[in-house]
């Protein structure tokens, strides 16, 4: 079953077609991989996907409802949570209250039960707290509960993001960009990281760069290339195909 599905979508800035007429559809419990040169309109295909920008046409459906043009916290709200290519972590809080902070969206306590010690709000924090515990200990990141995140490594604060945004609930999560700037070993660890969400039964749409981590975990790769779609298969298909090593490496007969 398909649980996104983009149809002829299209987003211009000025005279710029950033994203063009792309349609595909992402099946549940799969991971997705969006790959492209710089400027491909990856992340702006991110950003209309999550409701940060709108959509100029074209239709996104998440579990057959039309989404598009919807603000991010209602998207959200019905399970689809994305992670960005810079890590948005809050520095000086611990990993636990940065996972904790993921589940606000589904709070339901109110304004007064969170600023008074009332049973309901009592009740919300504890669950809170095991809620996020569970998934820090998911990842394999529970004995970092207690540290303050600015003073992890950069690969751990990816994993803290990736929980901060489980946190939330998520039946598809969008990551953006992964292994940006994270050494050969926090990238097998990441990958690693990706594979086990998905086991949870969390489908996946990843934007990433990095080849080998795509070509190892993905189930299908969708190529843009100047925001049009030019190629879309499993990983094999996508290596042999002659467009998308044109577009990499400048050479059809390469």
């Amino acid at each position: 079953m398909n649980i996104l599905e983009v149809r002829d979508l299209c987003k211009s800035f000025g005279g710029l077609r950033a994203v063009d007429n792309v349609s595909f559809s992402v099946k549940q419990n799969h991971i997705k991989a969006i790959i492209g040169p710089n400027g491909a309109g990856k992340t702006t295909l991110f950003n209309l996907i999550s409701g940060s920008l709108k959509t100029d046409s074209g239709s996104i459906l998440y579990k057959k409802e039309t989404i598009q043009n919807s603000p991010p916290y209602k998207i959200a709200r019905k399970g689809l949570s994305r992670t960005f290519q810079n890590i948005k972590l809050f520095g000086n809080m611990t990993v636990l209250e940065n996972v904790m902070v993921g589940r606000h969206i589904r709070s339901r306590a109110g304004f007064l039960n969170a600023i008074m010690p009332l049973p309901r709000a009592r009740h919300e924090e504890k669950v809170t707290k095991e809620k996020a515990e569970a998934i820090i200990s998911m990842l394999g990141i529970g004995n970092l509960s207690h540290l303050e995140a600015s003073g992890l490594p950069f690969g751990k604060q990816r994993i803290v993001e990736f929980a901060r945004s489980l946190a939330m609930e998520p039946e598809i999560l969008l990551l953006d960009e992964p292994a940006a700037g994270l050494n050969i070993q926090e990238t097998e660890d990441i990958a690693k990281t990706i594979s086990k969400i998905r086991d949870q039964g969390i489908t996946i749409l990843i934007i990433e760069h990095d080849m080998s981590l795509i070509m190892d975990i993905s189930d299908t790769v969708m190529v843009l290339s100047y925001g049009v779609k030019i190629a879309e298969g499993d990983p094999k298909t996508i290596q042999r195909d002659k467009e998308v090593i044109k577009v990499y490496l400048g050479d059809d007969d390469a």
